[in-house]
């Protein structure tokens, strides 16, 4: 690669996680650990340029990075001073073996003493190299405030001196899924908003846990998760209008992902552990076999939804189940179904009151459908949901004075 700024920015997104997490690791104080790997990468890109890319750019800026220690600390027994590789060195006489220690790190950000909100932030910055603005904008949140948050946040973790290191048996389960729901978070953000671009995050990080997990069945089952709802991204809003799934056109999907996410899922399935991104995987996978089928397999989708529900209850599965009843048995039952439904998640929740129009559309009841479209309206504030009920509600009132 020639182009010095370039072999960096590569440098940055490739390696900044791993190289932060080795020096953390060894500092026990990430905001140091921060300061000298920006420090190194600033020295790259007025060293490369006039001397040439080094043959191993990742040796070259742990050890920028450690000199900068080094002059910081005066802390000789745990980094030994090192000049920068001279020109014309070999660079296999630094230190090129660099551990991987980017789970600890993860491991780091989603310690229990730290604020369940900050996970998601802390791992952005510290595994990705994210700048503070960038994260905040993201989260829509004062970047002041969100850089307050983090400063405090590693201030925490280097003076109570949590241990960078994979926690014990007893709490690895634990914090394992606190890693997964934190990315799983950042996943659910992107959902009707893609042009933000967290869900390529998401992807990034659950496709590191893949690689640093490679035993673990939910790390697997999260990464097809994401990567098979990623796929749908543009297909999912047309022209600032929600498609529902099975109203999507696949050509618009991406293969790519489809086979990751797909590869990924096969292989959580071979570790004979069930868990619930698996499942929930699995009903994307099931929704994209459309693709190849011309279909979709609403018998299949039950069953995974029946499954979710005993692992993972929630009021969204709840309402997928009772609307693909009413596709299955007909809109007479997935109306009481969704009664049932009601009574659990009350009388708040947005898709109930959609299904509930949809279905009582099929029915020819247009009146109780308007009432119903009107209602989810009054409970929506996402602008691509708000253009598809409309638009529901424009051709069911249309319909309604043609007859």
């Amino acid at each position: 690669m020639s182009n010095p700024s370039r072999a960096a920015e590569i440098a940055a997104r490739d390696s900044y996680g791993r190289l932060l997490a080795f020096l953390s690791s060894r500092t026990h104080d990430i905001a140091m650990a921060e300061d000298a790997l920006a420090d190194a990468f600033a020295k790259a890109l007025s060293h490369w340029p006039e001397h040439g890319i080094p043959q191993n750019p990742d040796a070259w800026l742990l050890t920028a990075a450690r000199n900068k220690l080094t002059d910081n600390q005066r802390h000789q027994t745990r980094f030994p001073t090192q000049s920068e590789i001279p020109e014309g060195s070999s660079e296999h006489d630094a230190d090129t073996t660099i551990p991987d220690e980017r789970l600890s790190l993860l491991m780091v950000c989603a310690h229990p003493s730290i604020a369940p909100d900050i996970h998601v932030p802390l791992m952005l910055q510290t595994v990705l190299g994210m700048e503070a603005k960038t994260i905040a904008h993201l989260f829509l949140v004062s970047p002041a405030a969100l850089a307050k948050r983090l400063v405090r946040a590693k201030t925490k973790i280097r003076d109570a001196g949590i241990p960078f290191k994979i926690p014990d048996d007893d709490s690895l389960p634990d914090r394992s899924m606190a890693i997964f729901e934190a990315i799983y978070a950042l996943h659910a953000h992107d959902w009707l908003d893609p042009k933000d671009a967290m869900g390529e995050e998401a992807l990034y990080l659950a496709d590191l846990l893949c690689r640093l997990m490679p035993g673990n069945a939910e790390a697997l089952g999260l990464a097809a998760l994401i990567a098979l709802s990623q796929s749908r991204a543009n297909a999912r809003i047309i022209d600032n209008q929600l498609i529902p799934t099975h109203e999507q056109d696949p050509s618009r999907w991406n293969n790519q992902l489809i086979q990751y996410g797909s590869r990924q899922l096969r292989r959580a399935y071979q570790l004979g552990s069930i868990g619930r991104f698996q499942i929930e995987a699995a009903i994307e996978a099931a929704h994209i076999a459309r693709k190849d089928t011309g279909k979709t397999d609403w018998a299949a989708l039950n069953k995974l939804y029946f499954a979710l529900q005993k692992i993972a209850p929630s009021a969204g599965a709840l309402v997928a189940q009772a609307a693909i009843t009413g596709r299955l048995h007909g809109p007479k039952q997935g109306l009481d179904a969704l009664e049932q439904v009601e009574q659990q998640v009350g009388s708040a929740f947005q898709p109930l009151w959609a299904s509930r129009a949809e279905m009582h559309a099929q029915l020819n009841e247009n009146e109780a459908a308007s009432r119903c479209y009107r209602k989810a309206l009054s409970l929506t504030t996402d602008g691509p949901t708000i253009k598809l009920l409309n638009k529901k509600l424009l051709a069911l009132e249309a319909n309604s004075i043609a007859k």
